[in-house]
């Protein structure tokens, strides 16, 4: 960014000084010139020129004017340059290293104490009580019952049935069918074919074309900036402080009881017992029943069959013989033609050129008289545009026809013969034998066992297990854990708060805009106009004959054989065996119950509470001190110094060789038509003879190349013109007067 500064400063402080540098000298320093007129000797550059005479009369001089022109030189400058630089800083941790501290504590222990006491307990004893109950009890007997029950008699019975029978017959008949029969017959056939045409066409388009353009851009550079910051912190110191702290302890207490508790005791006692048992009685019985016993039978049958046989017919058929035929025809093809052509561009351009402009200058010279006009030198750019043909290549589409081959396949119609097997059936009578098969009934008897149950009374000796009760009696012991309170000191470490203060370094990133000049792509429209050959395809339609296959109907007639079954109504006898109810009655054995009621003792056992006393053994918890040792980690804090790297961004100086534009001045001729009494190049005064390039004074004579002299004093042949008021030398620059814009070149 320095370097862009420089480049873009340094110019524009050369124009300004080539623009002072016209000027002429400070015309407030002239004196007035006295004497009279005289002859004046022009000398340029301490070389006798000519001669220009001022006797009163008007004559042609020349003088040398120094024109400005731009040259370009190497010049050094500073430029600031920012390399990354590594340094290190140390800074102080606090680190916590534990240590061990053995430390000696008081501490109650509970020590167990065995104690005996009288305590007072409830028993539960069993009392047992004799009661009696009434209950029923169901008794079996046994009656005759007279029962009806049902029986299925079996009975024949002869039945006559007429059914139908179908009966085959064959005929002999006759039908007409229709036959279609193929010929062929040439049909004019129409048909489209795509024809292809070429049409042309101007299409616009449009072509962006590219140009750069110089624009000037803002970035934002982010230049690091060191802070010293102060923080203060908190840090948690430890320290320990005893605090009283209750608890509470259960102890044991130990309590012996006696309890009374009733026992079941089991014995075993022989009962009678009746009981009842079915005894099974076996009875024999005859039942008669039917049965239908099946038997086969022989038939014969007739039948018809059509018995199938082949036959060897001829036929004619019409078959369609393929063969292929060469065509020729043409088509059209599109190729893509390069066209070489040229069209007119017009390019922008320009150049630098200096130009002289008069600038009107403000003041005065010391005799009052205004100053003249300066000539300056500027930088103007002189824009051209020029008019050029470049070549460019362009691809038309042309249509050619190009004849090509094909074949086509075509079909001729042959008539041929061959032999065809025919599937015939003629009708055949046949008979058959088969068997029937039938039943008929039959009488049949059979014997079965009947088991009836019949009851009987017993009875038995059953071991019955029974329960009498017994007292009996048990020590135990409870422990009951009774709350007891204590207090002990406990060492609670706590921490206190401690504000430290400590320095760090804080590099902010400080955002600075500049800017510079950028090259930008961009791309303006153009219209352009091509031109192209569209190809459309243009139905056109044909017509071709073609042979068609057509089929004509023909009546034709044939004998067949048909089998048609006819009914026939037979009759025939069968037996159908229907079943009968019968009632019966029989004599059945039933058991009943009749109720009874009994009576019986049992006995109930019962609790009743009794107050008992017994001495129990309990232990109590005694609090002892004793004095114990135990390790503590305290944590102390160590100053630790570390190092850190860190990025510097280091400013740093360095000569650059830049190129620079110098304006340097060029003597050049110039023709000068001088009137008397008055100057060309400076003030004159009174009747003294001017001077070609400045103020003369009234004794001396001015020079003629360079700038004018001051007046009232002595100016150099040579070189630059002194400063106002005072002698210049020929071969330096600079007369000593506070800012003198002729010396200050």
């Amino acid at each position: 960014m320095i370097r862009k500064c420089v480049f873009g400063i340094v110019p524009a402080i050369a124009v300004l000084a080539m623009c002072v540098s016209t000027w002429a000298a400070d015309c407030g320093s002239c004196g007035n010139c006295e004497g009279g007129c005289g002859n004046a000797t022009a000398v340029e550059g301490g070389v006798e020129g000519g001669e220009v005479v001022a006797a009163g009369g008007c004559g042609a001089s020349t003088k040398t004017v120094y024109q400005r022109q731009y040259v370009t030189e190497m010049k050094t400058v500073m430029s600031t340059e920012y390399t990354t630089e590594t340094r290190e800083r140390t800074y102080t941790v606090n680190k916590r290293v534990p240590r061990t501290e053995e430390r000696t504590r008081t501490v109650t222990v509970q020590v167990p104490e065995t104690r005996t006491k009288s305590v007072n307990y409830t028993v539960n004893k069993n009392v047992t009580e004799t009661k009696t109950s009434e209950y029923t009890v169901q008794v079996p007997y046994t009656e005759s019952v007279e029962q009806t029950y049902t029986v299925n008699v079996p009975v024949s019975e002869e039945k006559t049935s007429t059914y139908t029978v179908m009966v085959p017959k064959t005929e002999e008949k006759t039908s007409t069918y229709t036959v279609q029969v193929p010929y062929t017959e040439s049909v004019e056939q129409s048909y489209t074919v795509m024809v292809p045409v070429s049409e042309e066409k101007t299409s616009t388009y449009t072509v962006q074309v590219p140009y750069t353009e110089q624009v000037e851009q803002s970035y934002t550079v982010m230049v690091p900036v060191s802070e010293e910051k102060t923080s203060t912190y908190t840090v948690q110191v430890p320290y320990t402080e005893s605090v009283e702290q209750s608890y509470t302890v259960m102890v044991p207490v130990s309590e012996e009881k006696t309890s009374t508790y009733t026992v079941q005791v089991p014995y075993t006692e022989s009962v009678e017992q009746s009981y009842t048992v079915n005894v099974p009685v076996s009875e024999e019985k005859t039942s008669t029943y039917t049965v239908m016993v099946p038997y086969t039978e022989e038939k014969v049958s007739t039948y018809t069959v059509n018995v199938p046989y082949t036959e060897q017919v001829e036929q004619t058929y019409t078959v369609n013989v393929p063969y292929t035929e060469q065509m020729t025809g043409s088509r059209t093809v599109q190729k893509r033609v390069p066209v070489q052509s040229s069209r007119t561009v017009q390019v922008k351009g320009g150049h630098w050129e200096s130009q002289q402009v008069e600038v009107a200058s403000s003041g005065t010279d010391a005799g009052g008289c205004p100053c003249p006009p300066k000539m300056c030198c500027k930088r103007v750019w002189v824009p051209t545009c020029e008019t050029k043909e470049v070549p460019y290549t362009t691809y038309q589409c042309t249509t050619e026809e190009v004849p090509y081959s094909y074949s086509v396949s075509k079909c001729r119609q042959e008539q041929r013969s061959r032999m065809v097997t025919v599937n015939k059936s003629r009708s055949e009578e046949r008979t058959r034998t088969y068997t029937v098969s039938k039943c008929r009934p039959e009488e049949r008897t059979r014997s079965y066992t009947v088991t009836k149950y019949v009851p009987e009374t017993k009875s038995r000796s059953v071991n019955v297990t029974k329960y009498r009760s017994e007292e009996k009696t048990r020590n135990y012991t409870v422990t009951k854990m009774v709350p007891e309170t204590k207090s002990r000191s406990v060492n609670v470490t706590k921490y206190r708060s401690e504000e430290k203060t400590r320095n760090y370094t804080v590099t902010k990133m400080v955002p600075e805009t500049k800017s510079r000049m950028v090259t930008v792509n961009k791309c303006r429209s153009e219209e352009r106009t091509r031109n192209y050959t569209v190809t459309k395809m243009v139905p056109e339609t044909k017509s071709r004959s073609v042979n068609v296959t057509k089929y004509r109907s023909e009546e034709r007639t044939r004998n067949y054989t048909v089998t048609v079954q006819v009914p026939e109504e037979r009759t025939r006898t069968y037996t159908v065996t229907k079943y009968v109810p019968e009632q019966k009655s029989r004599s059945v054995n039933v058991t009943k119950y009749r109720t009874e009621s009994k009576t019986r003792e049992y006995q109930v056992t019962r609790c009743v509470p009794e107050t008992m006393t017994k001495e129990v053994s309990y232990t109590v918890m005694v609090p002892q001190q004793k004095t114990e040792s135990y390790s503590v980690t305290v944590y102390d804090n160590v100053p630790e110094t570390k190092t850190q790297s860190y990025t510097v961004r280091v400013p740093q100086q360095v000569a650059k060789e830049v190129a620079v534009q110098k304006c340097v001045q060029v003597a050049v001729e110039v023709p000068v038509t001088n009137a008397c009494g008055s100057s060309e190049g400076g003030c004159a005064s009174g009747d003294c003879g001017s001077s070609a390039g400045g103020c003369a004074s009234g004794d001396c004579g001015s020079s003629a190349g360079g700038d004018a002299g001051s007046c009232g004093s002595c100016g150099s042949a040579g070189g630059d013109a002194a400063a106002c008021g005072s002698c210049g030398s020929s071969s330096k620059k600079g007369c000593g007067k506070l800012r003198c814009r002729r010396c200050s070149k």
